[in-house]
Protein backbone atom coordinates (compact mmCIF):
# COMPACT_ATOMS: atom_id res chain seq x y z
CA UNK A 1 0.00 0.00 0.00
CA UNK A 2 1.30 3.61 -0.83
CA UNK A 3 -1.40 5.37 0.82
CA UNK A 4 -3.14 3.38 4.14
CA UNK A 5 -6.86 3.89 5.46
CA UNK A 6 -5.66 5.53 9.14
CA UNK A 7 -1.38 4.50 10.01
CA UNK A 8 -0.12 6.23 12.91
CA UNK A 9 1.02 9.81 12.70
CA UNK A 10 4.10 9.65 15.13
CA UNK A 11 7.74 12.00 14.92
CA UNK A 12 10.10 13.15 17.12
CA UNK A 13 7.49 13.99 19.90
CA UNK A 14 6.72 10.39 20.47
CA UNK A 15 10.36 9.17 20.21
CA UNK A 16 11.32 11.81 23.10
CA UNK A 17 8.73 10.84 25.50
CA UNK A 18 9.55 7.04 24.66
CA UNK A 19 13.78 7.27 24.54
CA UNK A 20 12.98 9.18 28.48
CA UNK A 21 11.06 6.16 29.60
CA UNK A 22 13.89 3.97 28.13
CA UNK A 23 16.85 5.50 29.14
CA UNK A 24 14.90 5.81 32.56
CA UNK A 25 14.94 2.31 33.14
CA UNK A 26 11.12 2.13 32.72
CA UNK A 27 10.30 -0.58 30.50
CA UNK A 28 8.38 -3.35 33.10
CA UNK A 29 4.80 -3.05 32.88
CA UNK A 30 4.39 -0.33 36.25
CA UNK A 31 6.23 2.95 35.53
CA UNK A 32 5.83 6.46 35.72
CA UNK A 33 4.18 7.19 32.61
CA UNK A 34 1.47 5.30 33.02
CA UNK A 35 0.05 7.07 35.98
CA UNK A 36 0.72 10.71 34.06
CA UNK A 37 -1.07 9.04 30.83
CA UNK A 38 -3.79 8.12 32.96
CA UNK A 39 -3.81 12.22 35.04
CA UNK A 40 -3.46 13.15 30.82
CA UNK A 41 -7.11 11.43 29.71
CA UNK A 42 -9.03 12.01 33.00
CA UNK A 43 -8.45 15.99 33.15
CA UNK A 44 -9.23 15.71 29.69
CA UNK A 45 -12.69 14.35 30.32
CA UNK A 46 -13.08 15.79 33.51
CA UNK A 47 -13.03 12.24 35.05
CA UNK A 48 -11.08 11.08 38.45
CA UNK A 49 -10.59 8.03 37.62
CA UNK A 50 -8.83 6.26 34.78
CA UNK A 51 -7.04 2.70 33.81
CA UNK A 52 -4.77 2.80 31.30
CA UNK A 53 -5.17 -0.81 29.64
CA UNK A 54 -4.23 -3.36 27.26
CA UNK A 55 -6.97 -2.46 24.19
CA UNK A 56 -10.51 -1.16 24.03
CA UNK A 57 -11.62 -4.32 24.11
CA UNK A 58 -10.03 -5.62 27.46
CA UNK A 59 -11.90 -2.00 28.86
CA UNK A 60 -15.03 -2.82 27.18
CA UNK A 61 -14.79 -6.15 29.46
CA UNK A 62 -13.71 -4.64 32.43
CA UNK A 63 -16.50 -1.13 32.35
CA UNK A 64 -19.60 -4.32 31.66
CA UNK A 65 -17.95 -6.15 34.86
CA UNK A 66 -18.04 -2.43 36.94
CA UNK A 67 -21.86 -1.97 36.41
CA UNK A 68 -22.60 -5.58 37.61
CA UNK A 69 -23.41 -7.42 34.18
CA UNK A 70 -23.54 -11.10 34.91
CA UNK A 71 -23.66 -14.54 32.91
CA UNK A 72 -27.53 -14.61 31.84
CA UNK A 73 -27.79 -10.92 31.65
CA UNK A 74 -29.35 -8.91 28.46
CA UNK A 75 -27.10 -6.10 27.23
CA UNK A 76 -28.21 -3.51 24.59
CA UNK A 77 -26.03 -2.86 21.79
CA UNK A 78 -25.56 -0.50 19.41
CA UNK A 79 -25.89 -2.99 16.37
CA UNK A 80 -23.63 -0.69 13.68
CA UNK A 81 -20.50 -1.04 15.45
CA UNK A 82 -17.41 -3.34 15.43
CA UNK A 83 -17.45 -6.79 17.01
CA UNK A 84 -15.58 -5.76 20.00
CA UNK A 85 -18.61 -4.22 21.48
CA UNK A 86 -20.39 -7.13 21.35
CA UNK A 87 -17.82 -9.44 21.70
CA UNK A 88 -17.13 -8.20 25.50
CA UNK A 89 -20.58 -8.79 26.29
CA UNK A 90 -19.84 -12.57 25.79
CA UNK A 91 -17.22 -11.61 27.59
CA UNK A 92 -19.04 -11.42 31.11
CA UNK A 93 -21.45 -14.56 29.90
CA UNK A 94 -24.02 -12.15 28.59
CA UNK A 95 -25.89 -11.67 25.40
CA UNK A 96 -26.39 -8.89 23.48
CA UNK A 97 -29.39 -7.54 22.27
CA UNK A 98 -28.76 -5.14 19.13
CA UNK A 99 -30.49 -1.78 18.70
CA UNK A 100 -30.50 0.20 15.33
CA UNK A 101 -29.13 3.61 14.40
CA UNK A 102 -30.65 6.49 13.49
CA UNK A 103 -30.15 8.66 10.32
CA UNK A 104 -28.94 12.19 11.78
CA UNK A 105 -25.93 10.71 13.49
CA UNK A 106 -25.76 6.79 11.92
CA UNK A 107 -25.75 5.98 15.82
CA UNK A 108 -27.93 4.47 18.51
CA UNK A 109 -31.58 5.23 17.81
CA UNK A 110 -33.14 6.53 21.44
CA UNK A 111 -36.21 6.14 19.26
CA UNK A 112 -35.62 1.94 18.48
CA UNK A 113 -33.62 1.65 22.39
CA UNK A 114 -37.28 3.35 24.09
CA UNK A 115 -39.64 1.39 22.17
CA UNK A 116 -36.93 -2.26 23.64
CA UNK A 117 -36.92 -0.59 26.97
CA UNK A 118 -40.94 -0.83 26.57
CA UNK A 119 -40.63 -4.41 25.62
CA UNK A 120 -38.25 -5.46 28.52
CA UNK A 121 -40.69 -4.15 30.70
CA UNK A 122 -43.69 -5.83 29.14
CA UNK A 123 -41.68 -8.80 29.73
CA UNK A 124 -40.22 -7.93 33.33
CA UNK A 125 -36.78 -8.26 32.07
CA UNK A 126 -34.51 -5.23 32.19
CA UNK A 127 -31.45 -5.37 30.60
CA UNK A 128 -28.26 -5.24 32.94
CA UNK A 129 -26.36 -2.43 30.88
CA UNK A 130 -26.80 -0.56 27.47
CA UNK A 131 -23.44 -0.05 25.24
CA UNK A 132 -23.91 2.96 23.24
CA UNK A 133 -20.90 3.13 21.01
CA UNK A 134 -19.46 6.57 19.67
CA UNK A 135 -19.41 6.04 15.78
CA UNK A 136 -16.54 6.95 13.56
CA UNK A 137 -15.22 9.69 16.00
CA UNK A 138 -18.89 10.95 16.51
CA UNK A 139 -20.96 10.72 19.97
CA UNK A 140 -24.49 9.30 19.82
CA UNK A 141 -27.50 11.78 20.95
CA UNK A 142 -27.04 10.83 24.68
CA UNK A 143 -29.30 13.07 26.62
CA UNK A 144 -32.63 11.38 25.34
CA UNK A 145 -30.74 7.66 25.89
CA UNK A 146 -29.50 8.79 29.30
CA UNK A 147 -32.84 9.93 30.49
CA UNK A 148 -34.36 6.38 29.17
CA UNK A 149 -31.78 4.22 31.25
CA UNK A 150 -31.85 6.62 34.26
CA UNK A 151 -35.70 6.32 34.58
CA UNK A 152 -35.16 2.79 34.94
CA UNK A 153 -31.93 2.36 36.74
CA UNK A 154 -30.01 1.28 33.92
CA UNK A 155 -25.89 1.38 33.86
CA UNK A 156 -24.55 3.15 30.34
CA UNK A 157 -21.43 2.20 29.23
CA UNK A 158 -19.77 4.84 26.43
CA UNK A 159 -18.13 2.63 23.84
CA UNK A 160 -15.82 5.73 22.76
CA UNK A 161 -13.41 3.85 21.47
CA UNK A 162 -13.08 5.62 18.00
CA UNK A 163 -14.18 9.03 19.76
CA UNK A 164 -11.13 10.70 21.85
CA UNK A 165 -11.45 14.40 21.25
CA UNK A 166 -15.02 14.19 20.32
CA UNK A 167 -17.83 16.34 22.17
CA UNK A 168 -21.49 16.24 22.91
CA UNK A 169 -23.06 19.80 23.52
CA UNK A 170 -19.51 21.02 24.30
CA UNK A 171 -19.47 17.64 26.62
CA UNK A 172 -16.48 15.70 26.24
CA UNK A 173 -16.80 11.65 24.88
CA UNK A 174 -15.97 9.09 26.82
CA UNK A 175 -17.80 10.68 29.70
CA UNK A 176 -21.28 11.24 29.03
CA UNK A 177 -22.82 7.52 30.79
CA UNK A 178 -21.78 6.07 33.84
CA UNK A 179 -18.42 4.54 32.37
CA UNK A 180 -16.14 5.29 29.38
CA UNK A 181 -14.08 3.46 26.92
CA UNK A 182 -11.39 4.67 24.92
CA UNK A 183 -9.14 2.54 22.23
CA UNK A 184 -5.55 3.49 21.31
CA UNK A 185 -5.17 0.92 18.69
CA UNK A 186 -2.43 1.87 15.81
CA UNK A 187 -5.87 3.13 13.56
CA UNK A 188 -7.15 5.54 16.24
CA UNK A 189 -7.06 9.51 16.59
CA UNK A 190 -3.49 8.40 19.21
CA UNK A 191 -2.07 5.11 19.43
CA UNK A 192 -0.23 3.66 22.02
CA UNK A 193 0.56 1.10 19.33
CA UNK A 194 -1.77 -1.19 21.06
CA UNK A 195 -4.13 -0.13 24.26
CA UNK A 196 -7.14 1.34 25.76
CA UNK A 197 -8.28 3.19 28.89
CA UNK A 198 -11.26 3.38 31.14
CA UNK A 199 -12.43 6.38 32.50
CA UNK A 200 -15.09 6.57 35.09
CA UNK A 201 -16.40 9.45 37.94
CA UNK A 202 -15.92 7.18 40.51
CA UNK A 203 -12.03 6.38 41.58
CA UNK A 204 -12.91 3.37 43.82
CA UNK A 205 -14.27 1.50 40.82
CA UNK A 206 -11.52 2.80 39.27
CA UNK A 207 -8.90 0.81 41.87
CA UNK A 208 -11.40 -1.91 41.43
CA UNK A 209 -10.86 -2.03 37.77
CA UNK A 210 -6.62 -1.75 38.17
CA UNK A 211 -7.07 -4.29 40.87
CA UNK A 212 -9.18 -7.25 38.38
CA UNK A 213 -6.65 -6.09 34.82
CA UNK A 214 -3.55 -6.73 37.21
CA UNK A 215 -4.80 -10.74 37.57
CA UNK A 216 -6.71 -9.42 40.95
CA UNK A 217 -3.61 -9.96 42.90
CA UNK A 218 -3.78 -9.24 47.03
CA UNK A 219 -1.63 -7.28 48.59
CA UNK A 220 0.12 -10.08 50.08
CA UNK A 221 3.76 -11.19 49.87
CA UNK A 222 3.52 -14.22 47.87
CA UNK A 223 0.97 -14.51 45.00
CA UNK A 224 -2.36 -14.61 46.80
CA UNK A 225 -6.12 -14.09 44.69
CA UNK A 226 -9.35 -14.63 46.44
CA UNK A 227 -10.54 -14.02 42.59
CA UNK A 228 -10.06 -14.12 39.38
CA UNK A 229 -8.29 -11.23 37.52
CA UNK A 230 -6.73 -10.42 34.08
CA UNK A 231 -3.89 -9.48 32.58
CA UNK A 232 -4.94 -5.94 30.99
CA UNK A 233 -2.71 -3.74 32.10
CA UNK A 234 -1.03 -1.18 29.63
CA UNK A 235 2.92 -1.10 29.89
CA UNK A 236 4.66 1.96 31.02
CA UNK A 237 6.64 1.99 27.54
CA UNK A 238 3.19 2.00 25.26
CA UNK A 239 1.92 4.64 28.19
CA UNK A 240 5.03 6.79 27.14
CA UNK A 241 3.87 6.89 23.36
CA UNK A 242 0.50 7.42 24.62
CA UNK A 243 1.49 10.48 26.10
CA UNK A 244 3.83 11.75 23.25
CA UNK A 245 0.71 11.14 21.27
CA UNK A 246 -1.57 12.68 23.34
CA UNK A 247 0.03 15.87 23.65
CA UNK A 248 -0.37 16.54 19.62
CA UNK A 249 -4.45 15.31 19.90
CA UNK A 250 -5.60 18.91 19.19
CA UNK A 251 -4.04 19.16 15.91
CA UNK A 252 -4.24 15.67 14.81
CA UNK A 253 -7.92 15.94 15.50
CA UNK A 254 -7.74 19.30 13.57
CA UNK A 255 -5.76 17.85 10.67
CA UNK A 256 -8.52 15.34 10.44
CA UNK A 257 -11.31 17.24 9.93
CA UNK A 258 -9.27 19.52 7.78
CA UNK A 259 -9.23 16.31 5.34
CA UNK A 260 -13.02 15.26 5.85
CA UNK A 261 -13.50 18.91 4.69
CA UNK A 262 -11.18 18.52 1.81
CA UNK A 263 -12.75 15.47 0.58
CA UNK A 264 -16.31 17.19 0.80
CA UNK A 265 -15.23 19.95 -1.27
CA UNK A 266 -13.59 17.54 -3.78
CA UNK A 267 -16.50 15.11 -3.97
CA UNK A 268 -19.60 17.08 -3.44
CA UNK A 269 -21.34 15.83 -5.99
CA UNK A 270 -20.56 12.53 -6.63
CA UNK A 271 -21.55 11.01 -3.04
CA UNK A 272 -22.96 12.21 0.24
CA UNK A 273 -21.23 11.76 3.86
CA UNK A 274 -21.30 10.92 7.35
CA UNK A 275 -24.30 13.23 8.59
CA UNK A 276 -22.69 15.55 11.67
CA UNK A 277 -25.82 17.11 13.63
CA UNK A 278 -25.41 20.29 15.07
CA UNK A 279 -24.94 19.04 18.89
CA UNK A 280 -21.65 16.57 17.35
CA UNK A 281 -18.13 17.72 18.10
CA UNK A 282 -16.66 14.96 15.47
CA UNK A 283 -13.07 14.48 15.96
CA UNK A 284 -12.88 13.68 12.23
CA UNK A 285 -11.55 10.11 12.87
CA UNK A 286 -12.45 8.46 9.72
CA UNK A 287 -14.10 10.40 6.32
CA UNK A 288 -17.25 8.15 5.67
CA UNK A 289 -19.22 8.32 2.34
CA UNK A 290 -22.33 6.87 0.81
CA UNK A 291 -23.29 6.17 -2.61
CA UNK A 292 -26.70 6.27 -4.68
CA UNK A 293 -25.94 3.08 -6.45
CA UNK A 294 -24.98 0.01 -4.10
CA UNK A 295 -22.30 -1.20 -6.51
CA UNK A 296 -20.28 1.96 -6.64
CA UNK A 297 -18.56 0.96 -2.93
CA UNK A 298 -17.02 -2.16 -4.28
CA UNK A 299 -15.99 -0.59 -7.50
CA UNK A 300 -14.36 2.33 -6.42
CA UNK A 301 -12.44 0.30 -3.49
CA UNK A 302 -11.11 -2.01 -6.09
CA UNK A 303 -10.19 0.88 -8.29
CA UNK A 304 -8.23 2.37 -4.86
CA UNK A 305 -6.75 -1.15 -4.18
CA UNK A 306 -5.52 -1.26 -7.60
CA UNK A 307 -3.10 2.24 -7.37
CA UNK A 308 -2.09 0.75 -3.87
CA UNK A 309 -4.28 3.27 -1.64
CA UNK A 310 -6.18 1.38 1.48
CA UNK A 311 -10.29 2.35 1.99
CA UNK A 312 -12.75 -0.10 3.53
CA UNK A 313 -16.25 -0.69 3.89
CA UNK A 314 -18.36 0.84 6.75
CA UNK A 315 -18.95 -1.82 9.77
CA UNK A 316 -21.38 -4.76 9.24
CA UNK A 317 -24.01 -4.77 11.52
CA UNK A 318 -23.86 -7.02 14.20
CA UNK A 319 -27.30 -8.13 13.89
CA UNK A 320 -26.46 -9.46 10.21
CA UNK A 321 -22.82 -11.21 11.62
CA UNK A 322 -23.04 -14.86 11.70
CA UNK A 323 -21.43 -14.55 14.86
CA UNK A 324 -23.97 -13.29 16.75
CA UNK A 325 -27.04 -15.21 14.74
CA UNK A 326 -30.27 -15.83 16.47
CA UNK A 327 -29.78 -12.53 19.12
CA UNK A 328 -32.41 -10.33 19.86
CA UNK A 329 -32.64 -7.10 17.62
CA UNK A 330 -34.70 -4.28 17.44
CA UNK A 331 -33.60 -2.67 14.10
CA UNK A 332 -35.71 -0.57 11.07
CA UNK A 333 -32.89 -0.96 8.30
CA UNK A 334 -30.94 2.01 8.29
CA UNK A 335 -27.33 0.85 9.56
CA UNK A 336 -27.89 -2.32 6.91
CA UNK A 337 -28.73 0.52 4.35
CA UNK A 338 -25.78 2.60 5.47
CA UNK A 339 -23.42 -0.30 5.46
CA UNK A 340 -24.57 -1.62 1.82
CA UNK A 341 -23.96 1.52 0.56
CA UNK A 342 -20.95 3.12 2.48
CA UNK A 343 -17.36 3.02 2.43
CA UNK A 344 -14.30 4.89 4.36
CA UNK A 345 -11.36 7.01 2.75
CA UNK A 346 -8.26 6.97 3.87
CA UNK A 347 -8.31 9.78 6.66
CA UNK A 348 -4.68 9.32 8.48
CA UNK A 349 -3.58 12.84 9.69
CA UNK A 350 -0.41 12.83 7.77
CA UNK A 351 -2.22 12.45 4.82
CA UNK A 352 -1.08 15.48 2.06
CA UNK A 353 -3.64 17.78 0.19
CA UNK A 354 -2.08 16.04 -2.88
CA UNK A 355 -2.98 12.64 -1.55
CA UNK A 356 -6.13 13.63 -0.75
CA UNK A 357 -6.87 15.10 -4.14
CA UNK A 358 -5.22 11.56 -5.57
CA UNK A 359 -8.04 9.44 -3.91
CA UNK A 360 -10.53 12.07 -4.75
CA UNK A 361 -9.42 11.93 -8.41
CA UNK A 362 -9.74 7.69 -8.21
CA UNK A 363 -13.25 8.33 -6.48
CA UNK A 364 -14.79 10.17 -9.15
CA UNK A 365 -13.12 7.78 -11.84
CA UNK A 366 -15.15 4.44 -12.00
CA UNK A 367 -18.74 6.57 -12.14
CA UNK A 368 -17.50 7.70 -15.51
CA UNK A 369 -17.04 4.36 -16.65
Amino acid sequence: MRIYLSPPDVGEVERAFMNEAFDGGWIAPAGPDLAAFESDVAALTGWPGAVALSSGTAALHLALLSVGVQPGDDVLVSSFTFSASANAVRYCGAEPVFIDSESSSWNMSPALLADELAECRRRNRLPAAVMVVDLYGQCADFDPIMAACRELGIPVVEDSAEALGATYHGRPAGALADVGVFSFNGNKIITTSGGGMLVTPSVEVAERVRYLSTQARQPAPHYEHTEVGYNYRLSNLLAALGRGQFSRLPELVERRRQINSLYRELLADVCSFMPVPGWSGWNGWLTCVQFADGSQPTIVREALLAEGIESRPLWKPMHQQPAFAGCRNRVDGTSGSVFGRGLCLPSGSALSDGEVAEVAALVRRPRVR
